[in-house]
């Protein structure tokens, strides 16, 4: 059985970290070096860094910024905001990103899924996918930073981008982000029942409870942020739960 992985999220908007809810991005939280430091020190597994700006304004990745950071990161980092092409990706894998997570692009383009494994190995390629209820109430698969309805069902969508390629799946939940109130399990076990590659659960883990609840739906590892900003819970603290629960992790 593969360990369980813990993955902060930082959300870059701008100047800065933010987080808030349901993908509206405004309190900040501090320096994304500050927060690559914290947490070296603090035993994760990996950091997902997401800049939730870049799609909507159009523009490329920041690599220089990511150049910055993944100096100073030793672990995985993974970087998405603004992928549109091979060459982004390459640029981005160039400057110190392990993985580059694709969102928007998946959903116009799929091909350029395809292409990056093809290029870099699915290992590179994390594809994202942004659930909220469509207008007729069933789950539907968002872009352009969650406001962009589409009609794709996220579960087919999942199955899709495995073909295509991808090493693993970021499933985020729209109306749970941010609230603490635990991740969505059924759209989590629809996804992981789907695919046969990793599945990180995003949105709404604010015990470690809701962090066992989610492997046991079928995720692989676990992205969170509001817990960590927002409470005094650890990445090492929800190791030792879910060690206790009988779930491996990396110590």
């Amino acid at each position: 059985m593969l360990k369980v992985r813990i993955i902060p999220t930082l959300l870059y908007r701008d100047f800065g970290l933010v987080k808030g809810q349901r993908f509206d991005s405004r309190r900040a939280v501090g320096s994304a070096m500050q927060a690559v430091k914290v947490y070296n020190l603090r035993e994760v597994d990996e950091l997902v860094f997401l800049d939730v700006t870049t799609t909507l304004q159009h523009r490329e990745p920041d690599y220089d910024l990511v150049d910055e950071l993944a100096d100073d990161c030793f672990m995985p980092l993974t970087v998405g905001g603004g992928v549109r092409t091979v060459e982004h990706v390459r640029r981005l894998l160039a400057v110190g990103a392990d993985k580059v997570a694709i969102g928007t692009a998946a959903v116009e383009d799929r091909a350029l899924v395809t292409a990056a494994a093809e290029q870099f190995g699915t290992q590179c390629v994390v594809a994202v996918i942004d659930v909220k209820p469509g207008p007729d109430g069933a789950p539907r698969v968002w872009t352009r930073s969650g406001t962009v309805a589409t009609d794709l069902d996220p579960t087919e969508h999942a199955a899709a981008l495995e073909a295509a390629g991808a090493g693993e799946i970021l499933l985020q939940s729209i109306e749970r982000d941010g609230t603490m109130a635990g991740y969505d399990l059924e759209a989590l076990a629809a996804v992981a029942a789907a695919v046969r590659i990793p599945v990180i659960a995003s949105g709404g883990a604010g015990s470690y409870e809701h962090m066992v609840a989610a492997l046991e739906a079928g995720a692989s590892a676990l992205a969170a942020a509001a817990i960590f900003h927002f409470t005094e819970q650890t990445p090492v603290e929800a190791k030792h739960h879910l060690a206790a629960a009988g779930y491996p992790v990396r110590r």
